[in-house]
């Protein structure tokens, strides 16, 4: 695999730690004012922003000059929403909700071509720089990086067998939803809570696949890379421009 192709799943395979941030704002000048932060990676959300698929573009445009890699987070595990996003350049992806091995593997047949997946052929996209990359199929479902989110009790209990699919990457524990799953909706900070991560984080990392977690604690952060998570998001662009407008106002 060509290191020039996608250096942020290389760095997945390595021991070690990305730290990332959230981008929820759907716009291109946002993701590039926080791209020239340096975080290792900067999470395009699909799921709760105002985003669609030529927004998204945009923000890929914008940030491909910059160290941060984008990963795009689909509103969900959708093989049509994953071809365009494949043809506009997307080489990093994060499935919400993932339950059990069978949508694990819908996943990793979405961004392979045929025979191992169900990838639509097209030769002249920005993907493959317009038909200028030698060699794009090869490449890409070797180069195409893949994080499945563990939203739910039910699959913190199924790890091992998410994990096991072949094209996984990562394991990417959401709290939130976790938390809300759990009877504690809101309340990310109940023990129970914490506990059921941690959990999850464990097993992840025993299983050699990388874990990672969103979480605006920096305590909890910190603790989290001590268990071994080493894909981090520890905030968002839309809460740090509320929190600072609401300092600035209160001053």
């Amino acid at each position: 695999m060509s290191q020039a192709f996608n250096p942020f799943k290389d760095r997945l395979a390595e021991a070690e730690m990305l730290r990332g941030l959230w981008s929820t704002l759907g716009s291109a000048v946002a993701i590039e004012v926080i791209a020239g932060a340096g975080f290792d990676w900067l999470l395009i959300d699909m799921e709760h922003s105002p985003n669609d698929p030529l927004t998204v573009l945009a923000q890929l445009q914008a940030v491909s000059g910059y160290v941060s890699a984008p990963v795009v987070r689909l509103p969900d595990n959708d093989p049509i929403l994953f071809k365009r996003l494949l043809d506009f350049g997307a080489l990093n992806f994060m499935v919400p909700d993932v339950q059990d091995a069978a949508q694990a593997k819908s996943a990793v047949a979405s961004i392979r071509y045929p025979p191992a997946g169900n990838r639509g052929v097209s030769a002249v996209t920005r993907a493959t720089r317009f038909g200028r990359v030698a060699d794009y199929p090869r490449l890409s479902d070797a180069g195409i990086a893949l994080i499945v989110q563990i939203e739910s009790p039910a699959a913190i209990d199924r790890i091992e067998e998410i994990a096991a699919v072949d094209g996984v990457d990562g394991l990417f524990i959401g709290p939130g939803d976790l938390a809300a799953r759990m009877g504690f909706v809101g309340e990310l900070n109940r023990t129970e809570v914490k506990e059921r991560v941690e959990q999850g984080i464990r097993r992840i990392v025993a299983t050699g696949k990388v874990a990672g977690l969103l979480t605006a604690d920096p305590a909890f952060a910190r603790h989290c890379q001590e268990l071994g998570a080493r894909l981090v998001a520890v905030g968002t662009d839309a809460g740090l421009l509320a929190r600072a407008a609401d300092a600035l106002a209160k001053a």
